[in-house]
């Protein structure tokens, strides 16, 4: 607790543009290194200096307290398009709670962190040729099968270590990677095509795997008019991913395909490999496998929903993740927090508890 407040001050600090020695003034301290000590952890806050930060910060005394928050803890990079931000901001606080809620009640039931975290050798140097071969790489070497689509969130949950959350965001939000000094998060939202969320899965697993060296920006446009070398280095490793070569392979030569049945073909495979049809097309073009003749011959219109009139209807996945859901699950039964609290926090009706225990295979709590 005495590492949360610490950070959580040092936080509000800096979002004010406070100086370590304004604050220090605002406190009382003599001199800025009490302050330095508690904004790192190394001195327990007084009772009396906490609540003398409520009053400098005007927060309530929560902010500094509240185990499940995230304030100034969780580095976010949010995947969206045209999002207001100050609801942008409202919604990243609901998300840190569900991140919280995960880090909080799995120390609490005996879940431990990964002792070593992965990441890539990729650099903003790298090439596109590097980070498609990287992405190559991962799905051969996780053995990601003839569909990686469909194994990748089980292997970053059970091989890496990373909590992946489906969500409903707010509108406009269509994933987003979050860093702690402890743990590793994507959110996607379910409600996007297949095709969407599988490529912002692998778009948003490049980010945290290449943080240190290539930090993402705080919000990302999902379509802006130029992209940064850093996304599209991200979105290069996501490509390569989900439609590995030896995976093309077995689908035949392109090279003989123009107008409809080139269209067909696209939209059948990218049907197959659960990914759009653009990010096939593109894919394929980038691969030399499609001529720039034949991509000429290609309509936009005729690939969007994969051929469709309209996205096909299909059942979104299961809110969160059965990691998630088991701790929580582990914690309410051992009574470590109550339905009520995880209910508000979740977004879900303790009505619905039972469901989507059910829904993840998991085994619902005694109170239920």
């Amino acid at each position: 607790m005495t590492t949360t407040i610490g950070t959580r001050i040092k936080t509000l600090r800096e979002e004010r543009k406070l100086s370590q020695d304004d604050l220090s003034r605002a406190f009382g301290f003599k001199d800025r290194q009490t302050l330095s000590a508690i904004e790192t952890g190394e001195r327990r806050v007084a009772a009396d200096e906490l609540l003398r930060a409520v009053q400098i910060f005007g927060v309530p005394l929560d902010y500094f307290t509240d185990p499940f928050m995230l304030a100034g803890e969780g580095r976010f990079s949010w995947r969206q398009t045209g999002v207001d931000g100050d609801k942008l901001r409202s919604y990243e606080e609901a998300a840190g709670r569900l991140i919280a809620a995960f880090r909080t009640l799995g120390r609490q039931v005996g879940h431990k962190p990964p002792l070593l975290r992965p990441a890539l050798s990729l650099s903003k140097q790298s090439t596109y040729e590097e980070a498609i071969a990287d992405g190559e790489r991962f799905a051969a070497e996780f053995e990601l099968g003839e569909v990686p689509a469909v194994r990748l969130a089980e292997v970053m949950e059970t091989k890496l270590d990373m909590l992946v959350l489906m969500v409903d965001p707010i509108e406009g939000v269509s994933g987003a990677a979050c860093q702690l000094p402890e743990l590793d998060v994507v959110l996607i939202n379910r409600n996007e095509v297949p095709g969407r969320r599988h490529f912002d899965l692998a778009h948003e697993l490049f980010h945290i795997l290449t943080w240190e060296k290539m930090p993402p920006e705080h919000i990302e446009e999902a379509m802006p008019i130029k992209r940064s070398r850093i996304e599209q280095l991200a979105d290069n490793f996501a490509s390569a991913l989900l439609m590995p070569s030896p995976v093309l392979d077995r689908f035949g030569d392109w090279a003989q395909l123009i107008d409809e049945a080139l269209v067909d073909r696209l939209n059948g495979v990218a049907d197959e490999l659960l990914v759009t049809s653009q990010a096939l097309r593109w894919r394929l073009v980038g691969m030399g496998r499609i001529s720039r003749a034949q991509n000429q011959t290609i309509s936009d219109d005729s690939l969007r929903n994969n051929g469709r009139n309209k996205p096909a209807k299909q059942a979104p996945p299961a809110l969160f993740s059965k990691p998630f859901v088991q701790i929580v699950a582990t914690a309410l039964d051992e009574g470590k927090t109550s339905m009520r609290r995880m209910a508000s926090i979740l977004g879900v009706a303790i009505d619905d508890f039972a469901e989507l225990f059910a829904q993840h295979g998991v085994d619902a709590p005694y109170e239920l």
